[in-house]
């Protein structure tokens, strides 16, 4: 009988029913995270929200909020120190917190760029050089976030780290929050993939605000054909341009247009098709699982964290609108060549903000295509939020 007892005292006292109390201490905030999840989830799968960001983030939520399973426990102090056990083994270590390293080198974001570059066409940029401009306007967000992050008393380098989350760019995100703020990588990679992974409701109504009618429904020209040869040259000259002037910006841009120079130079298929897919795929799981197990409930739900995720949020609404704001300039020069939507696209979410100004603008005109003409700021924008994220790294590396 006392042989039945202990067992079922074992079972209790290493049940995730018993760890919710432990200390003596309810841990409400692990069972709001799992409520968090869930609902990321429901968006993923029902709503179709990028579920190929959101399902892992969101399930990595839920693994790393589950009373007791010490997934990502780090009792030797390999990546954070605040929780050292005495006499502990590296292999203890949570296998999430394992695959994390690869978020805290920065390998994960340079590989993803590597991917991205694979998948990118930069002809329509290359076509109209102008949506440069739209791509650089959309990284307004960043600098109005940062302004605001120094007034609310967080340093520079925690304020550069929050800012470019309006870049819309995960990766980039997670690269300057590593280098500049370790300890925020956490809450700003969340905020950073969770708004774009949402920027189908997050961009409409702003993009209907500030844009009338009338320049909603303007279709736009096609696009001149790019040569094969502008295609091959234009990676490395952006390459050495950005890597001259802004030498830390090299890891992202450089494996960036690496990824696009396997696309176009039409030598290396089996290399491009793997970055594009096998290598993309696994980066993205181990990516998402990894930041998604970052938002424990006790570190996550604090005043510090949601201001971070308010001003992530205000962040991606400025870039937003800056690339609008943009495009009703142009729509004036051009006399109404430009449809200002395509300015929205300018936030580097590749090519989730193209869909939606594509979307936006078939709602008003059910014949324009704007498809192409918004993959020019978009990938634009992913070329400006990296040069950013260097201008700020020299600015602020410590």
């Amino acid at each position: 009988m006392e042989m039945i007892k202990n067992v079922l005292v074992g079972l209790w006292e290493a049940s995730g029913i018993n760890a919710l109390f432990a200390g003596g201490v309810f841990h409400w905030q692990n069972l709001v995270m799992l409520l968090v999840a869930c609902v990321l989830l429901y968006f993923a799968i029902a709503k179709k929200c990028e579920p190929l960001l959101l399902v892992p983030i969101a399930f990595g939520i839920l693994l790393a909020n589950l009373p007791g399973a010490g997934l990502m426990d780090d009792p030797t102090g390999l990546m954070d120190t605040s929780n050292v056990v005495a006499g502990a083994h590296w292999y203890e270590t949570g296998v999430l917190r394992l695959i994390y390293a690869g978020v805290k080198s920065s390998v994960f974001p340079c590989l993803i760029f590597l991917g991205v570059g694979a998948m990118t066409d930069f002809g329509p940029l290359l076509s109209n050089p102008v949506s440069l401009l739209l791509g650089a306007a959309a990284q307004l967000g960043i600098y109005i976030a940062f302004i605001i992050a120094i007034l609310l008393g967080f340093t520079p380098q925690e304020a550069a780290s929050i800012a470019i989350i309006g870049g819309a760019d995960g990766p980039t995100a997670i690269f300057v929050a590593s280098k500049l703020a370790a300890e925020l990588l956490g809450p700003i990679a969340i905020a950073a993939y969770s708004y774009m992974a949402l920027i189908p409701f997050i961009q409409p109504p702003i993009m209907k605000l500030l844009t009338t009618e009338k320049e909603r429904k303007v279709e736009m020209k096609q696009l001149r054909k790019v040569s094969k040869i502008e295609k091959i040259v234009f990676p490395v000259v952006v390459l050495l341009i950005c890597a001259f002037m802004l030498p830390s910006v090299a890891p992202l841009l450089g494996m960036l247009m690496l990824g696009n120079l396997f696309r176009e130079c039409g030598v290396v298929e089996r290399l491009s098709d793997t970055a594009q897919n096998a290598l993309m795929n696994i980066v993205t799981i181990m990516l998402g699982l990894t930041v998604g197990a970052t938002a424990n409930g006790q570190s996550f739900l604090q005043i510090k964290t949601l201001m971070i995720v308010g001003l992530g949020l205000l962040a991606f609404c400025f870039s937003t609108a800056g690339g609008v704001l943009l495009g009703k300039l142009l729509y004036v020069i051009t006399k109404g060549k430009v449809n200002p939507l395509i300015g929205a696209a300018g936030v580097s979410a590749v090519p989730m903000a193209a869909r939606v100004a594509q979307s936006e603008g078939r709602k008003y005109n059910p014949t324009n295509f704007l498809l192409m003409h918004a993959m020019g700021p978009n990938v634009a924008g992913v070329i400006g939020s990296a040069v950013a994220a260097g201008f700020l790294l020299a600015m602020f590396a410590k």
